[in-house]
């Protein structure tokens, strides 16, 4: 039996300041992940991550990362690794931390 699709989102580091960023319907960049757009299918995640590795001079290390679906259809990081990205350095208190 095929497995179950789990949405995606294209994230990556931006290029200059190594924060990291979230790819957005509007094709630019954006470091709050609920701006992020949405693939609900595997065409459409490998689309989006096209389109979001054709811009190097912006970003670093795009890829596509699993997110959670709420009720109210808002995504939330899947893994551990997003989630801990999602929040920013975690060297001392940054302001995102405080975010759930």
């Amino acid at each position: 039996m095929a497995r179950k699709f789990i949405e995606k989102i294209v994230t990556a580091n931006a290029l200059l300041q190594g924060d990291v960023i979230y790819f957005t319907k509007q094709n630019v960049w954006s470091r709050n992940h609920q701006d992020a757009i949405i693939a609900h299918t595997i065409e459409q995640a490998n689309e989006l991550l096209e389109k979001a590795e054709q811009q190097q001079d912006i970003i670093v290390g795009a890829y596509l990362a699993d997110v959670f679906l709420d009720e109210a259809k808002t995504a939330s990081p899947l893994h551990f690794r997003e989630i801990f990205r999602s929040k920013g350095p975690s060297n001392y208190f940054h302001g995102k931390q405080t975010k759930t």
